[in-house]
């Protein structure tokens, strides 16, 4: 090596310890306080990228440092970024979300109306600070959210159409980002539905208009009750969402079994499919023969784990009467509960498909439990063919005397009429 080469090498191996190293940290750190535009800053990040560099290949020992290279690096970085901008694109950003948060809350009435006029505001600002002429969209049929969130959509256009460059426009970006920061305010303020406690918000939504007065304590129990004589489905399925209370979710839900709505059925399976066996229960008085309502049921069928959930399934199944559910149902007559055994034969006398004559009669014969076998017997009678009381004749001197009523009854019915 020559003495040039090597005097370079030590030069080098110089400017990789701890000492110069420093020194370019307080060059760099001066640089970034006499910064004063963008490509100020740009050439600091230079110099603290080569800095880093060298910091990382030298060999420091951390241990005779009092505050570690790597930690003042970082320290310095932040700050550089917090020098930089603002800039044009920080102001489209909070626009942007400000109507990502219009878009996405329920507002009241009176919230949407403070919503128009902190929109109204902010746009006049815009208008004052880039010279356009900006309005709040029209109506044109279209909600009053829609309306905001057109209108804030071409304010931040507006603003990427200005072409604001961070130093030439910084005082520009800056009054931007006060009335953006003025906007979210505002959007902030506005009334929210979640701002309105739980009887606000039923009676915004017309709950107890139906009361002239209280005679029962809670009203919302009384308005419930005028509700059911009334058929209002829509205030019954209001109360069970928006109640938070054990109370009030039974006697919606009972009010619900008693009437057996159709407009009940979609919420009442999405219960369904979270095993609420009350919700099952009001499926079977709606009684409609739905795909997915008779394919979600008939998944619980063979659900031994859970007897009562089956018991329930099986009513609802015998009450809505679809022919997909006789197969599933004939396959529990043969289950090791006596009580499982019963609910299904009479699920099947429900649905009346002949289909299930061999498998009950089979109950009738070879059954150990009486009640399953009264079960199979009653299912019979209520299928009703020819054969499915012939079938039943046999046993009217049986041992069970359900058995035996249910044999007696099929004599007459079959007899011819004149």
């Amino acid at each position: 090596m020559s003495d040039e080469e090597s005097e370079t090498a030590d030069e080098q191996e110089h400017e990789l310890t701890v000492e110069p190293l420093r020194e370019r940290l307080e060059s760099v750190e001066a640089a970034l306080e006499d910064a004063e535009t963008e490509s100020d800053l740009d050439e600091v990040e230079a110099a603290l990228t080569d800095l880093e560099t060298d910091v990382e290949a030298a060999d420091l020992d951390e241990e005779d440092e009092d505050e570690p290279l790597e930690d003042d690096l970082d320290a310095l970085a932040t700050d550089l970024e917090d020098a930089r901008g603002p800039y044009a694109e920080d102001v489209v950003a909070e626009i942007d979300d400000a109507k990502g948060e219009i878009a996405e809350t329920r507002w009241t009435e009176q919230g949407e109306s403070e919503l128009v006029d902190v929109v109204e505001t902010f746009v006049a600002d815009v208008n004052e600070v880039l010279g356009t002429n900006l309005t709040v969209a029209d109506g044109n049929g279209e909600d009053t959210v829609a309306r905001l969130t057109a209108t804030l959509e071409n304010a931040g256009a507006a603003v990427e159409e200005a072409d604001l460059d961070p130093d030439d426009d910084a005082d520009e970006i800056a009054a931007l980002l006060e009335a953006t920061e003025a906007l979210v305010n505002g959007i902030d303020d506005a009334q929210a539905w979640e701002d309105l406690s739980v009887r606000q918000q039923l009676r915004a939504q017309g709950y107890y208009d139906v009361l002239e007065h209280v005679k029962d304590y809670p009203p919302e129990w009384h308005a419930l009750k005028v509700h059911e004589k009334q058929h209002n489905v829509d205030m019954i399925l209001l109360a069970l969402e928006t109640f938070d209370s054990d109370f009030m979710e039974e006697h919606a839900l009972e009010a619900l079994e008693r009437m057996g709505p159709e407009e009940a059925l979609e919420p009442m399976l999405q219960r369904a499919t979270r095993r609420d066996q009350d919700a099952i229960t009001i499926i079977g008085k709606i009684g409609v023969a739905d795909e997915e309502v008779v394919e979600t049921l008939v998944d619980y069928v063979d659900n031994d784990s859970n007897p009562l959930l089956q018991k329930v399934t099986f009513k609802a199944l015998g009450e809505i009467g679809d022919e997909d559910a006789v197969q599933p149902l004939a396959d529990q007559l043969v289950a090791e509960n006596g009580e499982i055994r019963s609910a299904a034969a009479r699920a099947l006398g429900l649905i009346g498909d002949t289909r299930a004559i061999s498998p009950l009669a089979d109950v009738l014969e070879e059954d150990d439990d009486d009640t399953a076998r009264a079960s199979a017997a009653w299912a019979l009678n209520r299928i009703g063919t020819e054969d499915a009381l012939e079938a039943l004749l046999e046993y009217d001197d049986d041992r069970a005397y359900l058995v035996q009523a249910e044999a007696e009854k099929a004599g007459p019915a079959l007899e011819p009429t004149v």
